[in-house]
């Protein structure tokens, strides 16, 4: 074991040690592993889990092309989570109010405790992942995390370059 942590060691001084992708995919994987682990009791999984939220927040109504968008997926993944999730009898597809051709997905009552108690789980596992952090590091960290996933909703402008390699719209094209 003392020779893997030498290994890591060695590994971290590396150049990818400072590479911000590289960072963020380890840390997304590590981060993936314990939430799934904890999640499978609940038959659950980071991403039906993802769909789930979204079905189950307040007034939220999602389509299935939002949620791809949302959580970028292909819309094809999307159908397959809703389908499982739908199986399972966690959400139903609705027809959407404001566009009868499109449906909604909606969380049902056995969905809305299913992911309570899966909230709890995730909860409890990010703390475990993230122990080491003190609360303000961990407040930090997420508002960074937010302003990186969410770049159009941050108070920062992005160049077209940024746009063209995130492959979302710029502000000003929607005028």
């Amino acid at each position: 074991m003392a020779d893997e942590t030498g290994s890591n060691e060695r590994l971290i001084a590396s150049a990818l040690g400072d590479d911000l992708s590289f960072l963020l995919a380890r840390a997304n994987a590590l981060s993936l592993a314990a939430g799934n682990a904890a999640l499978s009791p609940h038959g659950l999984r980071v991403r039906s889990y993802s769909v789930l939220a979204l079905a189950a927040a307040d007034g939220a109504r999602p389509t299935q092309r939002e949620l791809a968008e949302f959580l970028r997926l292909d819309p094809s993944q999307v159908v397959a989570l809703v389908d499982d999730l739908e199986r399972t009898g966690l959400v139903a597809r609705r027809p959407d109010q404001s566009d009868r051709r499109a449906k909604v997905v909606v969380v049902t009552d056995a969905g809305r405790d299913v992911f309570a108690a899966a909230q709890d789980a995730v909860r409890a596992s990010e703390h475990a992942v993230h122990a080491f952090l003190d609360d303000s590091e961990h407040a930090r960290l997420a508002e960074l995390l937010r302003r990186v996933a969410f770049p159009v909703a941050s108070d920062h402008v992005l160049s077209d370059d940024a746009h063209r390699s995130l492959g979302t719209a710029h502000p000003s094209r929607h005028r």
